[in-house]
């Protein structure tokens, strides 16, 4: 989906180096989908935290898995 968004040079430059793109879209996507990354796993450990989350293995069956 294509959108404009207003961005300072200084913001998009930062950016740009932050994320080692050199074209501005890329940068924003990766950016995004970031922000959105970080945000699941945030919530994610706050149910944990919480008890909200009920995960069906113990933890030595995690461990035992070899991902």
């Amino acid at each position: 989906m294509r959108m404009t968004v207003d961005l300072d040079e200084k913001t998009l430059a930062e950016l740009l180096k932050v994320t080692g793109h050199k074209k501005n879209s890329p940068a924003v996507a990766f950016a995004v989908r970031d922000f959105l990354n970080r945000k699941k796993a945030r919530d994610f450990g706050r149910m944990l935290r919480e008890g909200k989350f009920d995960y069906p293995a113990t933890n030595e069956e995690v461990e035992r898995l070899d991902v």
